[in-house]
């Protein structure tokens, strides 16, 4: 079997359909170059990122499968599903060959890739929902993610219309780059940064008084609404998973 190793971006994958369609391997697994779990007989080649390339599959791809086709592609390689590159991959060659979308939902590539894309949504909205930012003392406003999915590029448009009078910061911790908005365009950077810029020994460090004051208050707010008698976690652990506590305010340890 042929193995295609890229530098598991978007561009690197798609850089990848036109090596396949060019060197047409009788068998191909595409994996990230992070995955090491390779057979010593398989034949490895390492496929340099190559934008031309990518940008004349993803021409094809619109003009054979249109928005809805490609954003489900697009969203389902942002899941980091393992394999998904391969699902993907024998996807796009049944709908060149078809030359249409495809609609046959007893299709078992179609099938995952359905599957797969609304696990994303549901991802991408609630990181709309459940990111709290924090002032820092630069006077940008800054949250941390770590997400199941690499959903980031997808709550950019989100953040930019709602918070487009303030700069702030989005970073994946888990994946280590961020959104940065500067008033006028979205960029995407890498820091430095470790988990416990969120700890409260940190937080002194980072972030204004101001700031750390509010969040007091909003704690003795939300633990003095909060009625005893009627608590039902299980409620409000559907409504909130406990996955998503690390982000909100009122679940941060003082």
């Amino acid at each position: 079997m042929a193995i295609y190793r890229y530098d598991s971006s978007f561009e690197g994958f798609l850089t990848c359909v036109f090596e396949y369609y060019e060197q047409k391997p009788t068998s191909l697994s595409i994996v990230p170059n992070y995955n090491n779990a390779l057979s010593i007989f398989d034949t490895k080649e390492t496929i340099t990122t190559d934008s031309v390339k990518a940008e004349r599959v993803w021409k094809g791809l619109k003009q054979t499968g249109g928005a809805i086709t490609t954003t489900a592609i697009y969203r389902a390689f942002l899941s980091e599903k393992e394999g998904i590159e391969n699902t993907l991959l024998s996807y796009i060659v049944k709908l060149f060959k078809h030359q249409t979308s495809i609609e046959d939902y007893t299709d078992f590539d179609v099938v995952q890739i359905r599957k797969v894309v609304k696990m994303v949504g549901r991802e991408k909205h609630r990181m709309d929902a459940f990111v709290r930012f924090r002032e820092t003392k630069d006077n940008i406003y800054f949250a941390t993610i770590a997400p199941d999915f690499n959903v980031l590029p997808l709550n950019s448009n989100h953040f930019k219309k709602r918070y487009a009078d303030q700069k702030w910061l989005i970073y994946d911790l888990k994946r280590k780059y961020g959104i940065y908005y500067d008033l006028h365009t979205v960029e995407t950077i890498e820091l430095a940064l470790t988990s416990d810029v969120n700890t409260p020994s940190k937080a002194t460090i980072y972030f204004t008084e101001e700031e750390l004051q509010y969040e007091e208050l909003w704690q003795n707010y939300f633990k003095s609404t909060n009625i005893a008698s009627r608590k039902n976690m299980k409620l409000h652990m559907q409504h909130v998973p406990k996955r998503y506590w690390k982000y909100l305010s009122e679940k941060r340890p003082s």
